[in-house]
């Protein structure tokens, strides 16, 4: 078995086995750094970037589609809120795509890392914890 493929094994396993705190995050981190790669190929606009480019804000704009899919709007008031917030960053997504501009990328990125750090806070939270496993969904709303 190959490096990638053993590494592709473990980050496997790592889904499979987390809870659904550690599945947020790691969604977090995901779109964070597709974002990333985006904002550092952006100067460059080399016609093989711009395609690299699309990809990668494509790969974020799917996962906040994940995340968003996943609330839980039976929850209450936290769900719609997380829902705008996540409608918001999808538009800068969008028009980061369109213009291949990395300001839009930029305040999506500030965004995320700032859910991402009030989720990890409160997946520290024995309440939020309480799911051992992942059952094949994420309800980030609960």
């Amino acid at each position: 078995m190959s490096n990638k493929e053993v590494f592709k094994e473990y980050k496997k396993n790592q889904i499979i086995n987390a809870n659904q705190s550690k599945l947020v995050l790691m969604l977090y981190d995901g779109a964070i750094k597709f974002i990333n790669k985006a904002i550092e190929l952006i100067p460059q606009k080399k016609p093989k970037n711009i395609e690299e480019i699309h990809k990668n804000i494509v790969k974020a704009q799917d996962i906040i589609t994940e995340l968003t899919s996943s609330l839980d709007m039976n929850v209450g008031d936290i769900s719609q809120k997380l829902f705008s917030i996540y409608m918001y960053i999808n538009n800068k997504l969008i028009e980061a795509n369109v213009k291949k501009n990395e300001k839009p990328l930029i305040e999506a990125r500030k965004y995320l890392t700032e859910l991402r750090e009030a989720w990890e806070k409160a997946s520290k939270n024995p309440v939020v914890n309480e799911n051992k496993k992942n059952d094949g969904r994420v309800n980030i709303a609960t």
